[in-house]
Parts: structure tokens; sequence; C-alpha cells
């Protein structure tokens, strides 16, 4: 009887910390930061506009941004998804609830690219190396 016991509450441990064990899947992320992008939200208008910028980013919309973000992953090029991301993440057009979703997103696909690097993986050595050379472009 006492055993069974030790074996419920062992089982039921074990249960509880499997289920917080979720790890987010990279392309997942960037999907739900595409749909995040992709919402017919605008950013707010600045109180005063700056003649020398511009809030609407030189490419696409960033919800087409992290799609193709996303294609390039999936495809197999980390290094051209890794820098639409943190070129993205850059831009001044995404409100912040995207800005969020995106910064989810790029630390999911880093995850998964750091672990690849890890093993080796060439393609991941180069999103990693690119990945830091945006970052030290700040």
């Amino acid at each position: 009887m006492k055993a069974s016991h030790i074996y419920c509450a062992l089982f039921m441990m074990l249960a509880i910390s499997l289920s917080g064990c979720r790890k987010p899947s990279a392309v997942n992320e960037l999907e739900k930061a595409a749909a995040s992008m992709e919402k017919a939200e605008s950013p707010p208008a600045p109180a005063t506009p700056d003649p020398g910028t511009s809030r609407e980013p030189a490419g696409p919309p960033p919800g087409k941004q992290v799609q193709q973000a996303i294609a390039d992953y999936k495809a197999g090029n980390m290094e051209d998804a890794v820098t639409r991301l943190q070129l993205l993440r850059r831009t001044t057009a995404i409100t912040p609830q995207q800005r969020m979703a995106l910064q989810d997103s790029i630390a999911a696909v880093m995850t998964e690219i750091y672990t690849l690097a890890e093993k080796g993986d060439p393609r991941a050595i180069a999103a990693v190396q690119r990945y830091q050379q945006l970052q030290n472009a700040r």
C-alpha cells in the first residue's frame, strides 16, 4: 500500500514536470509573428513627424517579410532568414505587440540555429556569424 502511494506521487511529479517542458518551435514562433504582422492594426503616428525619417520600411510589408523569413528558414537558408529578421527588428513600422512577437520568433530561431551550429552545421555557423555581424553593426 505504501509503495503504491510512492509510485503514484512519483508518476504525478513526472507528469507535472514533463507538461512544462514544451520547447517552442522556431517555425511556430515565426508563424505567430507573421500572423501578428498581418493584422490590420497600424502603428500609432508620431506626435511630431521627423522629415528625415520614414515610418514605412523600404521593402515589402512586415507580414510579407516574416513570411519570406519562414520560407528561407524552411528551405535551409538560415543566413537569409536571420538577416531578414534582424532588418525587420530595426523597422519602426510595427506595433509593440508585433515587436514582441518578432522578438519571440527571433529567440526561437536563434536557439535552433545555435543548437545546429554546436553540432557543426555549416549553414547554422554562417547564420550565427551573420547574426553577430548585424548585432555589432548597431
